[in-house]
Formats: structure tokens, C-alpha cells, sequence
């Protein structure tokens, strides 16, 4: 189990390094630079502009630049805002909670409807259930989460006028009904969307599973069809259930950027959105570089679990 661990974890690393060197080249390619931004509309002299690329290390080679922010962010210096003049990092740490809440709470919501729905499904085959919640599945994952959003707030906040659709964004503890009345529509939104993902996957998976020889044997020795449900199919039907929410969730990490601007939530999301609006470089690739790095962690910590249950994994 360590040396699975250990040669994920190097994966991981690779990954991450690859990563690092594609957003760094990918923000360097957009049209203008940070001295651009700085200066914006004034006018100022070639000796100026020299002076302001020397001071920012962009006189230098792209890789001897690469290379100065690499080893800065594994210090946990990622640069500063050329807008707010703050450390990035400290701009993704106050946002990231936001963001947190948002993917977890989608993702347990996302499991609570998906897991039991999907084996109530395959187990009633073909049933009025099983057909509405096929239907839930496929309208769940074919409907955007932005016309989701839309309509949520058209009919929640707008004519029934139940919950707000925006405002000034409330932490917990300061007032707590007022952040559940904020943080329930886009949830509600993300987790409607992975819980059709989540359903689909656990009825197929489980559909699969009572197929098999063993099940047909468990349930000939006259056991309980319950016990041949929990004992014998949930454990192995739930290994590719937990490899789809372990994507999920580090997918929601950096995949809620549409929710957030939709619902005017200050998370991470956002932050990307107005950084590349306002050509914000630094904050720009350390927050994608963030991201990249909870995603890629998250996979880690489900293979790691996906081993666990299943032992032949790790000799693969």
C-alpha cells in the first residue's frame, strides 16, 4: 500500500509540474502584459516601460521567469495583484472557503439523492420508479447548471420570493439563516446535476453487479435479499460510484465559476473570472495553479480509498 501510495504521489508531482509549466506559457501568450495594466492609458517613455520590466523580472527569459515563480509558489509566494496590490495567495486562501462550501455541500447533496435513487432503480427494474428516475438522470445531466441557476432564481427568488437571489454575501457566523438563505440555491444547483451523474453511475454499476455469478449464488443458499443487496453488491458496485464523486468533487473545486457569477457568491470561481477580466496575471495562473492542485489531490485521496476496497487495484 505505500509504494502505491508513493508512485501515485510521484504521478502526482509530474502532473502538477506539467501543469504548472502550461498555464505559466498560456498567460503569457494573451495579448498584453502586466506593464500594460500598470500603465494602462498614460504615456510613458521606452526608458519607463525598461525600468518596469526590469522591476517585475519580465526583461528576463520565460524560463529563467518560470522558473523564479515555480519556486516561489512551493514557498507559498505566488506573486501579488497587480490591481489590489495584495499576495495572491491570500486572495485564493479567502476565497477558497466559499468555494469549499459550495462543492461540499453540492457533493453530499449530489450523494444523498444520487446513491439511493440509482439502487432503488436497478434493483425495481423497469419499474414506474426506475423510469422516473431515468428521466431525472438524463434531465439532470443534460440541463446547464447556468439555465439551472436562471430558473431557480426566476422562480424561487423572483415570484415566490422565498429566498434572495443575491446581496451582500453573509458569512456563517455572522448570521447563519441568512448564509443557508444565500449558499441553498446555488448548492441546490450543483447538487441536482451531480446527483443525476451519481444516480446513472450507481444503477449501472449495480445492474452490473446482481448480473454476476455470485449474486445468483448468494441469493440460491436462500439468503435474505437484503443481505445479498448490502453484503455482496454495494461494496463492489460503489467502486466506480466513488471514483465519479471523487472527480466531482475536485472538478467543483475549480468548476464553479458559472454558479458563483450567477449567484454573486465570492469564491474562487470568481476570482478567476474578474482576474482575467482585468488581465490580472499573477492572480490569474496562481489561482488556476491552485486549483490544479486540489483537483489533482483530490484524485490522489480516491485512488488512495478506490485501493483500499479494492486490494488488486494496487498491483495493477
Amino acid at each position: 500500500m505505500h509504494r502505491y501510495i508513493l508512485r501515485r504521489s510521484a504521478m502526482l508531482v509530474l502532473t502538477l509540474f506539467g501543469i504548472s509549466i502550461v498555464i505559466f506559457v498560456l498567460v503569457r501568450v494573451i495579448p498584453g502584459d502586466t506593464i500594460d495594466m500598470i500603465i494602462g492609458t498614460q504615456l510613458v517613455s521606452d526608458e519607463q516601460r525598461a525600468a518596469l520590466q526590469t522591476y517585475y523580472g519580465l526583461d528576463k527569459p520565460i524560463y529563467v521567469q518560470y522558473w523564479y515563480w515555480l519556486t516561489s509558489a512551493l514557498h507559498g509566494n505566488m506573486g501579488y495583484s497587480v490591481r489590489g496590490g495584495r499576495p495572491v495567495m491570500s486572495d485564493i486562501l479567502s476565497r477558497l472557503p466559499v468555494t469549499a462550501e459550495l462543492a461540499i455541500i453540492g457533493v453530499l447533496l449530489g450523494t444523498v439523492i444520487g446513491i439511493p435513487t440509482g439502487i432503488i432503480s436497478a434493483v425495481k427494474l423497469n419499474s414506474n420508479w426506475d423510469w422516473c428516475a431515468r428521466i431525472f438522470g438524463l434531465l439532470g445531466m443534460s440541463v446547464p447548471r447556468f439555465w439551472l441557476g436562471t430558473l431557480l432564481i426566476l422562480i424561487v427568488s423572483k415570484y415566490l420570493r422565498w429566498l434572495p437571489s443575491g446581496g451582500h454575501f453573509v458569512g456563517f457566523f455572522s448570521d447563519p439563516l441568512k448564509h443557508l438563505e444565500q449558499i441553498l440555491l446555488p448548492t441546490l444547483t450543483l447538487g441536482v446535476t451531480l446527483a443525476a451523474s451519481v444516480m446513472r453511475m450507481t444503477r449501472s454499476s449495480m445492474l452490473d453487479v446482481l448480473r454476476q455469478e455470485y449474486i445468483r449464488t448468494a441469493r440460491s443458499k436462500g439468503l435474505h435479499e437484503r443481505i445479498v443487496l448490502v453484503r455482496h453488491c454495494l461494496k463492489n458496485a460503489f467502486l466506480p460510484v466513488i471514483t465519479v464523486v471523487g472527480i466531482q468533487i475536485g472538478y467543483l473545486l475549480g468548476g464553479t465559476v458559472i454558479v458563483e457569477h450567477i449567484f454573486s457568491l465570492p469564491g474562487l470561481g470568481r476570482l478567476v473570472v474578474y482576474a482575467i477580466y482585468q488581465r490580472d496575471y499573477a492572480v490569474t495562473q496562481g489561482a488556476l495553479l491552485f486549483m490544479a492542485f486540489a483537483f489533482a489531490v483530490t484524485n490522489l485521496v480516491v485512488d488512495v480509498v478506490y485501493a483500499t476496497i479494492d486490494p488488486r487495484i494496487r498491483y495493477q
